[in-house]
Order: C-alpha cells, then sequence, then structure tokens
C-alpha cells in the first residue's frame, strides 16, 4: 500500500499525532529494511475489563498490525505498584504484585477479541524494571527536572493547594517512559490523558541515543449520557464481554450526537459515508435511529458475530419497539423467611433480584425512577411491597428479573 495511503489509514480518529512527517519517515524506512515498526501502549493492571472506549486504541494498533507491524502491549506490573497519578488530586493506592497480577490475567482473552494474538507480544514491565538498581534509578532521574514534572496540571494543582506529591509519583511517568526505552519504541499510542508520560517516554529515549517514537493520541469516548468519559465508575460503559443483546440494547441508547463519533472511532465504515450520515440528520432526511440500528449491528457483529446480531435485533425489536417482555428473564429466588407478612421493603428487594450492586444503587434507582414492578412505576424508597410469585422487576430499559416464591 502507498505510505499516502497508509497515513490516511492511520489518522483517521487521531486527536493528536506528533509528528505526522515522522511517522511518515518511519512507515518509508521500515519499508526500505524491510522490518515492522514496534507499536506500544501500555496498560494499566488495575481495571483489566475491557470496554469500548478502551478499544479506540486497541482498533488503532489492529490497523497497524494489519499494515504488517509489530504491536506491543506493556502490562504495567511493575509501574502498577506506584500507581499513574494521571488526573489524581490524592496519591493513589499502591497494588501489592500479587493484586497485578491477578488484574493482568483476563487481557489476553480479552484483546484477542480485537487484536490478531500471533502478531501480539504480550509483555510485563518488570521484565526490565525489576532489574534497576538504585545507583540506575537515580541516573534515570537525573535526566528530567522537577521544573518539568510540576508542568503536569494535576501535580502543579497539588503544589498550588498545598496537596501532598509523594517522589515515587514522580518516578512513575519515567518508568512508563523507560518502556519504551527497554524495547526501542518506534510508535507509542495512549488516550489524550497520558500526553505528558507519552512525551516523557520520547524525551527518554533522545537521552538514551534513540530515535524518538511518534505519539499518537486517541480521543476519550463519551459513554452512555453523552457526556463522561465511558467508564465503569459511572456505568456509562459497554464491555466487549456484554452480552449480545445487552451490547446492541446499550448502543441503541446512545444520545443521536454520538452516533457519527461512534462510527468513526469504533467502525471501519468510510469517512465518506460518515460525513453523509451526519449531514442526512442535519437536514433531517434520515431518521437518527436507522443509522443506530446499523451501529449496533457492526458493533455486536464484531464481538459476537452476525447470527448473535441479528438475534440481538428481533429481541430489541420485540421488547423496546413492541412493548414486549424479553424471552430469557432471569429468575430470582425469594424465601418466605425473608418476608414479613408478605412484604419486603422495596430497597431490599431491588438489591435481591442482583439488577444492582448495593442497597445504595437501589435507593439511587428508586429515587431516580428508574423501577418499575409489573409496569407500574415505583419512586418512593418508603414502601413495603407485596411479594407474589412471578411478578417482574425492571430497572431502566434493559435489566429485568423475575420473583420466583419457594413452594
Amino acid at each position: 500500500m502507498d505510505i499516502n495511503e497508509q497515513l490516511n489509514i492511520l489518522k483517521r480518529g487521531v486527536s493528536e499525532l506528533i509528528t505526522e512527517k515522522e511517522l511518515k519517515k518511519k512507515l518509508e524506512l521500515a519499508r526500505e529494511e524491510g522490518r515492522p515498526l514496534r507499536v506500544k501502549l501500555g496498560l494499566d493492571p488495575t481495571a483489566p475489563d475491557i470496554h469500548l472506549g478502551h478499544s479506540v486504541v486497541l482498533r488503532k494498533l489492529k490497523q497497524f498490525q494489519d499494515l504488517g507491524h509489530e504491536v506491543y502491549l506493556i502490562i504495567g506490573d511493575f509501574t502498577g505498584m506506584i500507581g499513574d497519578p494521571t488526573g489524581k488530586s490524592v496519591t493513589r493506592k499502591q497494588l501489592t504484585e500479587e493484586e497485578v497480577r491477578e488484574n493482568a490475567k483476563t487481557y489476553r482473552e480479552q484483546f484477542s477479541k480485537i487484536l490478531n494474538p500471533d502478531k501480539t507480544k504480550l509483555v510485563f514491565n518488570s521484565n526490565w524494571l525489576s532489574d534497576l538498581n538504585l545507583s540506575d534509578v537515580i541516573e534515570l532521574s537525573s535526566k528530567y527536572t522537577v521544573a518539568r514534572m510540576l508542568e503536569r496540571e494535576d501535580f502543579s494543582q497539588r503544589y498550588k493547594s498545598g496537596k501532598p506529591i509523594s517522589i515515587h509519583e514522580f518516578i512513575y511517568p519515567l518508568m512508563q517512559g523507560y518502556d519504551s526505552v527497554a524495547i526501542k519504541a518506534d510508535i507509542e499510542l495512549g488516550g489524550t490523558d497520558q500526553k505528558f508520560n507519552l512525551l516523557v517516554g520520547r524525551h527518554l529515549q533522545k537521552e538514551f541515543g534513540q530515535k524518538p517514537q511518534v505519539i499518537m493520541m486517541m480521543p476519550i469516548l463519551e459513554g452512555l449520557d453523552g457526556v463522561n468519559k465511558m467508564s465503569k465508575s459511572l456505568d456509562n460503559y459497554i464491555g466487549i464481554n456484554d452480552e449480545p443483546k445487552d451490547m446492541y440494547g446499550k448502543v441503541m441508547s446512545i444520545p443521536d450526537s454520538l452516533i457519527t463519533r461512534y462510527f468513526e472511532l469504533l467502525t471501519d465504515v468510510p469517512e465518506d459515508k460518515i460525513n453523509e450520515m451526519k449531514k442526512s440528520m442535519e437536514e433531517d432526511r434520515v431518521n437518527p435511529m436507522n443509522f443506530k440500528k446499523e451501529l449496533a449491528r457492526i458493533i455486536v457483529t464484531e464481538y459476537h458475530g452476525q447470527d448473535a446480531a441479528r438475534e440481538a435485533e428481533k429481541e430489541f425489536k420485540r421488547v423496546f419497539s413492541q412493548g414486549k417482555l424479553p424471552e430469557d428473564i432471569p429468575e430470582v429466588i425469594i424465601e418466605q423467611k425473608d418476608l414479613e407478612d408478605g412484604k419486603m421493603w422495596i430497597v431490599h428487594l431491588i438489591a435481591a433480584t442482583g439488577l444492582v450492586k448495593s442497597n445504595s444503587e437501589a435507593r439511587r434507582m428508586i429515587k431516580q425512577g428508574a423501577v418499575s414492578i409489573n409496569d407500574e412505576k415505583h419512586k418512593s424508597i418508603n414502601e413495603d411491597i407485596k411479594v407474589e410469585d412471578g411478578m417482574i422487576i425492571r430497572i431502566g430499559k434493559r435489566r429485568f428479573a423475575k420473583i420466583k416464591l419457594p413452594d
């Protein structure tokens, strides 16, 4: 493929590229020398469940693989014991080695849904960082100044407000940057929130006599609320391990304003077609629902296959378009001993379904008007509900449970 064609593919959806000129030169040199480029992504082992927000950068790595280059996934088992201070207003709790290793176990299975595992090198940065002695760390620290560290917005804000900054937090970006030195990275990918750390890697490579890596920053994908970063903690995410019907339903729930953004960052649909979609919606020529259905089909197909996507679409139409119940509502057994005069406090009942994680989340869902019992909304937490066999509890649009009372 022509180098300019490769550049057009690789630049799609990228927020910032440092620099395009250097990337083109590296692509040309790799072709001349007949060698693949080394493309790096650092992974924090504290959150191993991958959602579509993470897939934005993984899909970009897949494009590099398709063009014949090598992908290095660096599991930060060593740096994870320090904790990335990026965006943190307080010092992060350090993880133990056992916690880090346990969190990292699921990565290989999950990234294989997007990347070609045969062309992906999964390595732990403890392989080289644990070999550094105190003298090595002092030498590494000498290659970066405190003034440069305090240019980071989070460090600067904490310093000005008198909040503590531990010395080991300064070590984190140096360690992450040294990963690039250790594997001689040609390119490093990351989110826009990682810019400082990525630039440290580029700086350290120069200090160690290497050609500096190109930095490619991908945008932060908004979650289902259309406002905040996709996140499990905010419950606005679509997990790549979500069941097909759940994944389809979640995609259908995104705001119309995110349709073309999701197409750009999560699919291979050509840009000219995406631009036409955007124009047709702006001119009210097409119902956005049609594009959402196409988007949902594409995403479910990518992670679960065409048959699963077709079934998910049928289920969505049956439940949401025709107002019917899902065919496979999970049953939840409520024991008689947990009832008082056949009743249960609504908060405990909702929590007992397993559709929420805690009593506090049950309270929140009830107050938000997201809870229905047998199609009747309940907004007060001060109710005792008469529990009946076969009653249907629904939270939001996609979560259902059927109550089962033992004989």
